[in-house]
């Protein structure tokens, strides 16, 4: 089934070009659960046959991924901040604690938004407290970008060298993405410990 869908997504791909990217990657970055595995690696593969262009792939994918990530915290700031504000107290949500989510993206959500576009399972939610917490969305698009954009390279390196092998690619995402949640780990403990030297100094709150 899996080899049927990457078959499909190839012959989409290269049917729609980079419109289909930017589409499939804005459906993964939202709320629809459509993996930017089977994306970004085929539409590699075809670059790699010279079908398409190696660069406009990655950008497409970032843009996509941007695309969904922005609807997502437009959904949140729109409808979920008013959502909470009125029902929080029957989930135990109270005023302060949003409070204290808002102080949080203020100060820290450039590196939760970064980190979060790299990890699975959180990827397409990070949005979503950015959203209600009303981060700057600058800093929001440039983290997302950024982070979106390392996924996309790895996705797009294991496509150029893998072509449609999805057992090898398979394989080495599976220790690709430890890598990340590693480096993840440690640039949050860095961070962290950085951030409390700061306000051990005064120079922060």
């Amino acid at each position: 089934m899996f080899h049927d869908l990457v078959q499909w997504l190839v012959g989409t791909i290269g049917a729609w070009g980079y419109p289909g990217i930017i589409v499939l990657m804005a459906l993964e970055s939202s709320f629809f659960p459509f993996p930017s595995e089977v994306v970004i690696p085929p539409a590699a593969y075809l670059a790699s046959r010279g079908e398409m262009n190696i660069g406009m792939v990655i950008l497409c994918g970032i843009g996509g991924s941007l695309i969904g990530a922005l609807f997502n915290y437009w959904l949140a700031m729109v409808f979920g901040r008013p959502f909470f504000e009125r029902y929080g107290k029957y989930l135990f949500i109270s005023s302060e604690a949003m409070e204290k989510a808002d102080r949080f993206f203020i100060r820290h959500g450039h590196i939760s938004t970064f980190i979060g576009r790299l990890l699975p399972g959180i990827r397409q939610y990070i949005s979503l407290p950015a959203g209600i917490a009303r981060m700057n969305i600058m800093v929001f698009a440039l983290a997302t970008a950024l982070g979106a954009g390392i996924w996309v390279l790895v996705l797009a390196g294991l496509g150029w060298w893998c072509g449609k092998n999805e057992v090898l690619i398979a394989q080495n995402l599976h220790w690709i993405a430890a890598i990340i949640v590693l480096f993840c780990t440690l640039l949050a403990f860095l961070y962290w410990h950085r951030w409390q030297a700061h306000k051990r100094a005064g120079l922060v709150e």
